[in-house]
């Protein structure tokens, strides 16, 4: 015993006990052969508290691994923007104004792990979880619209490129930009990361969008094309890296500190659900395809209207439980919301959902955080490791499969008409999207910024080409002049590549360019 084991708060204390049931008499000591003699084999306790202690971790998350996971609720509107919204969808979170429905929220970094810093230049995760009466829908996106990719068998290679090398175990700009400067789709996502955007101040104050396109249902099985934005009520703030610096210079984990005090002070925040909506086809009309997640739409032509609020009012007890074990996939909707052909898109529902069955398990479903809150389970789907319980199955739990007349689950009946969207007809091929327009929005980012952005987005981007190698430079430098003719002009001043140095460079192979693009060449 010790002078603190004895005495706890209340008259009652709660005694400890192991997994078992078991009442631990002596969490002090190993059982031995004497006071000084060796242990015995039999250890129980210490054998079942070491080897939990020895497995407390699970693999972190390949990417997105340093986060903080809050809970909330969504206020629907019934309406987008001035339109009953039953137009567009038959999604029933949405119908209802003044409709709540619980949800959590978890803000990350992307490719620091768990431990980093929460002031790098990085994109960072905004995904949420609805939990909804049709079962969970998950919204997962980023704070800044676009991606560096637009066909996910380059996840990997971006992912390695941006992660620390794997002989020095060191994040370099040689590595990221060699990889950046095959990649022209990218520039938009680069304009964006290494502008202040690219460091926000904290969570509370970060814009969060959906990035790839989705469709919507309605009740006549009509489809059409919509993104979604996540809007601060807070405003938005970011840092340039010299204000980043004096923060991690004080704590690695403030976004995380900052949202945990926010909320305890009562300050809860809040974010407004905006969403753009197109007709379901592939928009000859446009200068860019409608499911290229390197492309915005411009607001002018589609204007994002709000739909509903959400408002985060409480964190987790448990960090690991509610905030590490907490998975996410782009998969995961409910009726009424469906999948656009976006090749991101479809191959980040794999990939979500299959990195969680590695990292929590096959069962990661059933853990209290991920399991539907408010939508009946039952399923054919038994056992494997860490069983937590059994969903509900039919009438007979000797029937675990379906077909059955003698007991077992039945399909349900399809809401709407199950032929929906666009017929489509093509050969089977290996192609980019035809209009890759790679360099258009990125200039237009860039001249929609205030001066002082811009000299912070070309001080950065020269403080990092400088560690890269020759031929690096130059071929970022003649993206940046197809980009915007200034931006390439003073990075290139700041690396010493003019453009006589980048004049006879090819296009990439397979790389189509636009007449603009080609002018400027």
């Amino acid at each position: 015993m010790t002078d603190v084991s004895s005495k706890g708060p209340g008259d009652d204390p709660k005694v400890l006990t192991n997994r078992q049931g078991h009442p631990v008499y002596d969490n002090q000591n190993q059982r031995t052969v004497g006071a000084r003699g060796p242990a015995t084999l039999e250890n129980y306790q210490f054998l079942e508290k070491i080897s939990h202690f020895d497995r407390e971790r699970i693999p972190e998350r390949v990417v997105h691994a340093r986060g903080v996971t809050a809970y909330g609720y969504f206020e629907a509107y019934g309406a987008w923007g001035d339109e009953p919204i039953g137009r567009h969808t038959r999604a029933r979170l949405f119908q209802e104004r003044g409709r709540r429905t619980e949800l959590a929220v978890r803000f990350s970094t992307v490719i620091g792990g768990r431990d980093s810093a929460e002031t790098a230049r990085d994109p960072r995760g905004f995904a949420v979880k609805f939990y909804t009466e049709d079962g969970n829908w998950d919204l997962v996106g980023n704070n800044l619209g676009v991606f560096f990719i637009r066909d996910a068998i380059k996840f990997p290679d971006v992912i390695h490129a941006l992660k620390p090398d794997p002989v020095t175990f060191e994040q370099q700009p040689r590595r990221i930009f060699d990889f950046m400067s095959q990649t022209p789709e990218s520039m938009h996502m680069l304009v964006n990361l290494f502008s202040p955007r690219g460091i926000p101040a904290d969570y509370r104050h970060m814009q969060g969008f959906g990035v790839n396109t989705y469709k919507w249902v309605n009740d006549e099985g009509r489809t059409v094309l919509v993104k979604y934005h996540w809007m601060p009520k807070q405003g938005v703030r970011s840092m340039t890296e010299e204000d980043a610096a004096n923060v991690q210079a004080q704590s690695l984990g403030h976004a995380t500190k900052d949202l945990y005090e926010a909320v305890a002070r009562g300050e809860y925040p809040e974010w407004e659900l905006l969403v753009q909506m197109m007709d379901d086809n592939d928009h000859p009309e446009l200068d860019f395809d409608p499911l290229d997640d390197t492309k915005t739409w411009p607001e002018q032509d589609f204007p994002p209207r709000p739909v509903g609020r959400m408002v985060l009012d409480r964190m987790p007890e448990n960090y690991f439980a509610d905030n590490e074990q907490i998975s996410f996939g782009t998969g995961v909707l409910v009726d009424g919301l469906d999948f656009s052909d976006d090749k991101m898109l479809v191959g980040r529902t794999f990939s979500y959902s299959d990195t969680q069955r590695y990292r929590v398990g096959p069962n990661y479903l059933q853990l209290p955080v991920n399991q539907p809150k408010h939508a009946p389970v039952h399923t054919n789907q038994r056992d494997g490791q860490m069983t937590y319980h059994i969903d509900g199955g039919g009438a007979s739990p000797l029937v675990n499969y379906e077909p059955s007349v003698t007991g077992g689950l039945q399909e349900a009946v399809y809401p709407a008409h199950e032929e929906q969207g666009p017929e489509i007809r093509g050969r089977l091929t290996r192609a980019r999207i035809p209009r890759a327009n790679d360099y258009q929005q990125a200039g237009q980012r860039y001249l929609l910024m205030e001066q002082w952005e811009r000299d912070d987005l070309v001080k950065n981007l020269v403080g990092q080409l400088s560690r890269c190698d020759r031929p690096v430079q130059e071929r970022m430098v003649w993206h940046f002049l197809l980009v915007e003719n200034e931006l390439g002009l003073r990075v290139g001043e700041g690396v010493g590549v003019s453009p006589q140095d980048v004049a006879g460079l090819e296009p990439l192979a397979g790389q189509d360019l636009t007449d603009e693009d080609r002018k400027r060449l």
